[in-house]
């Protein structure tokens, strides 16, 4: 694969996951800002979602975010320089008063287990930019261990953040999502890189209050999240720890100080409505509700082949998967369906690179290595534009995730059959 389509799928599978670990840190229109890009990133490539339909704790997982919040305070690099500046939090409540960065810290080190010790500290305040955190190195003589927690806002509706990941994106050892008083608790543990490239070891606990607050504790089994050698087997907190650490109730100042107050009118006065959104330029004169994204899923399921088993499943607004078997081992396929494409039509469909079916639809058809570090993985796809910029990729890979080693030489589907599907009206009835 091109060096620059590979910068490409890596940049789309990140701006995925810093919009779901960061819809919630705002600017002035939040909503604007989060739609805006999002059209822009669908206009750019079709996005290879890692964890499209895991849930924000991967998000976080992937990106980075959550105890690394410093830039370079866990020594991540550039990377993670990148991401850790990439968020905004919302400083939600100028009637209660801040929690200084060196008070955060104190009662950080207040909250840790007190059989270790924490160094190469660094933290902000809920009124620092871009948010509240502490991270440091802790070490109870059990080996150096990168620690941090954050505190932030999720997006208004957005649950994510107290599911667990799909394993078809992502491998891990252990999550477990329960209610807890007051919000829902996840605790994760899996690795640095989902492939597992290295053998570190990143656990988490997310908590996401009521009202939509996180707190997220991020932990390693070594002294840097990236780029140092293991130094301990484990990382030094167990579930039940992070657990008492996130729902601890020396937070409750942070969280007072980053939940924004309830609105109340003045008597007699009238809450003014929202203005409607305006129809987007780049949305060829139609509004986004033109298109049923969440039938995405739906449509894909009706055209697999009867004979084959579907074992998962899955999708969001304009994205579906399933992994199938034929008998012959899993099989991931995934669809992305994009209306209103026509902007970059050339180039993502150049001239001499497609074929042009009678109705003026163009197609092209790729067979390449997988993106995600699985041994052997091979990604086939079908991609499609119709007249009028509607565009449908069907990819299929010889594996049921693709971060795991094949489970047969070939997808389970002909690149006919992916044609086949990338090309059926069907896709045609989710434009309204």
């Amino acid at each position: 694969m091109p060096a620059d389509e590979n910068d490409t799928n890596f940049e789309h599978d990140l701006s995925f996951a810093l919009r779901r670990a960061g819809d919630g840190f705002t600017a002035d229109d939040r909503d604007d800002l989060v739609a805006g890009g999002l059209a822009r990133g669908r206009r750019r490539v079709v996005r290879r979602r890692a964890g499209a339909v895991t849930g924000s704790v991967l998000a976080l997982a992937l990106a980075g975010v959550g105890g690394a919040y410093a830039t370079g305070a866990l020594g991540g690099g550039d990377r993670q320089a990148s991401v850790a500046a990439a968020p905004r939090p919302v400083l939600g409540n100028p009637e209660a008063p801040p929690v200084d960065a060196d008070v955060l810290l104190e009662t950080f080190r207040r909250v840790l287990p007190q059989d270790g010790r924490l160094t190469d500290t660094v933290a902000r305040g809920t009124h620092d930019e871009p948010g509240p955190m502490v991270s440091g190195v802790y070490d109870d003589g059990g080996g150096k261990a990168a620690v941090g927690i954050g505190f932030f806002q999720a997006p208004p509706g957005d649950k994510g953040f107290s599911e667990c990941p799909d394993k078809v994106f992502i491998a891990y050892d252990a999550c477990t999502a329960e209610d807890v008083p007051g919000g829902r608790l996840v605790v994760f543990q899996g690795y640095e890189y989902p492939d597992r490239r290295v053998d570190t070891k990143h656990w988490r606990a997310t908590l996401q209050t009521e009202d939509g607050l996180i707190v997220d504790l991020g932990t390693w089994n070594a002294p840097t999240q990236k780029d140092s050698a293991v130094s301990r087997t484990d990382p030094p907190f167990g579930p039940a720890e992070m657990k008492r650490i996130v729902t601890h109730t020396a937070w409750a100042p942070v969280l007072q100080a980053l939940r924004a107050p309830a609105a109340t009118p003045s008597p007699g006065a009238s809450v003014p409505a929202k203005p409607a959104k305006p129809v987007r330029p780049d949305s060829g004169g139609a509004a986004q509700s033109a298109f049923n994204g969440a039938a995405v899923r739906p449509t894909l399921l009706s055209l697999l082949p009867e004979e084959l088993s579907v074992s998962a499943k899955g999708g969001e607004d304009g994205y579906g998967y399933a992994v199938v078997d034929d008998g012959k081992g899993k099989s991931l396929i995934q669809v992305n369906a994009q209306p209103d494409m026509t902007d970059v039509e050339g180039e993502l469909f150049p001239d001499g690179t497609y074929e042009a079916l009678p109705d003026g639809t163009k197609v092209v058809v790729r067979q390449q290595p997988g993106e995600k570090g699985g041994e052997g993985v091979v990604m086939w796809t079908v991609d499609t534009i119709r007249p009028g910029g509607y565009r449908v990729v069907v990819s299929a890979f010889n594996t049921g995730a693709q971060h795991e080693p094949a489970t047969r030489a070939e997808p389970a589907f002909s690149i006919d059959q992916l044609r086949e599907i990338a090309t059926s009206e069907r896709w045609l009835r989710l434009k309204k």
